[in-house]
């Protein structure tokens, strides 16, 4: 089993940036590429951004390339979603997910763990 926690959320002003950490406990000693995922009322979760368990290989959804950043520190147990230039779009619910893969993959059904998400809100 793997438990993850999310942090960082909060309010924001368009234009400014969030950093969200995902602490990751348990049985870390697994391979996981691991995601980030969001989701707004109504909608469904959607992919934000991938990451290898290496670190060498990350994906991103178009909507969020060249603003968003995904990387991790294996030591920590911990990875982190740098987000700059936000925009009230971004505004949702931002989920840490853990996928036991060697591929990036991005549907939500794929992902194997999650945590409990953590509120973003970007006002105009």
């Amino acid at each position: 089993q793997v438990q993850l926690v999310e942090s960082g959320g909060g309010l924001v002003q368009a234009g400014g940036s969030l950093r969200l950490s995902c602490a990751m406990s348990g049985r870390t000693e697994r391979l996981y590429a691991m995601n980030w995922f969001r989701q707004t009322s109504g909608q469904e979760r959607e992919f934000v951004a991938a990451i290898s368990w290496g670190g060498g290989r990350t994906d991103y959804a178009d909507s969020v390339k060249g603003r968003f950043t995904i990387s991790r520190d294996n030591a920590k147990n911990t990875v982190y979603l740098q987000m700059n230039s936000l925009k009230p779009e971004d505004t949702a619910v931002y989920y840490c997910a853990a996928d036991q893969s060697f591929i990036l993959r991005k549907l939500h059904s794929d992902m194997d763990y999650w945590g409990k998400g953590t509120l973003v809100t970007v006002s105009s």
